[in-house]
């Protein structure tokens, strides 16, 4: 299931690590990695989607992103801290009939009747996708069961805590051993994040809700993923990374990291 994920990093134009004589080198395969964000394009215009997140598929580019990052038809998908199911939907309609969608949301960010309301809506229109309420370190995936997992601008929230919000401090390192068992030799983890600054990684995440990249590469290696494909896509060089992302001047316009994790096998 996963035979054709090298092939779209080594001809993808996003794939910037590749120099161009080695990419010259590699043969074009029957599918590019521009056909196939083609073909998901599909799934991100059928009509029925909330409108507000219609929305956000100017900034998101979810066909180009799941494109890279390799998901593909019939994939058992976790999606991680999926918020109101924005990727969860998209996945769910491109995985098809034959794959699924679990959407894993700390329960006291899916109890108000506005989401409750939302879920209902993901979930009538797509009837692969489940959402579980569950605290992150304490959802623990069957073991090599998942093809893909998504973690979309939250893996800085590994490193958040808010008496407010309920939400506890956790060590990223158990989320990322549950995931590393559940996921199947050879899946994928996609990981999109808000670009953040060199230092104290809790007080980065504390004081802007970003992350620097270095300290999630460091992380998913440590617990023996490997590095797969990065991506620019949203480089932006004249986000301040000293600003929180929910500040007005760089919401939806901060840069933010794309990187493909497998777990080997």
């Amino acid at each position: 299931m996963r035979a054709s994920y090298l092939l779209t990093f080594a001809v993808s134009a996003l794939a910037i690590a590749v120099p161009a004589y080695a990419a010259a080198a590699v043969a074009a395969p029957a599918t590019s990695a521009e056909e196939t964000a083609s073909d998901f394009m599909g799934a991100v215009s059928d009509p029925g989607r909330d409108e507000a997140d219609i929305k956000l598929d100017a900034s998101r580019k979810p066909a180009d992103v799941l494109s890279f990052m390799g998901l593909e038809t019939g994939d058992a998908v976790l999606d991680i801290f999926a918020g109101g199911g924005y990727y969860s939907e998209i996945m769910g309609r491109i995985v098809g009939a034959g794959g699924s969608v679990i959407a894993v949301n700390p329960p006291q960010f899916v109890s108000s009747d506005q989401s409750k309301e939302k879920w209902a809506g993901v979930a009538a229109r797509q009837s692969n996708v489940t959402m579980v309420a569950s605290q992150l370190p304490d959802y623990k995936p069957a073991e090599n069961s998942i093809d893909f997992a998504m973690l979309h601008l939250i893996y800085h929230d590994f490193y958040w805590e808010s008496e407010r919000f309920k939400f506890e401090k956790m060590d990223p390192a158990v989320v990322l051993a549950n995931l590393y068992a559940g996921l199947k030799p050879g899946g994928i983890v996609a990981v999109i994040d808000h670009v953040g600054s060199p230092g104290d990684t809790r007080a980065v995440v504390e004081k802007t809700h970003r992350i620097d990249p270095a300290t999630v590469r460091s992380d998913f290696l440590k617990a023996g993923f490997v590095l797969d494909g990065e991506s620019e896509m949203f480089a932006n060089p004249d986000d301040d990374l000293e600003k929180n992302v929910f500040d007005s001047a760089v919401r939806g316009k901060t840069s933010r990291f794309m990187m493909r994790f497998r777990k080997p096998g």
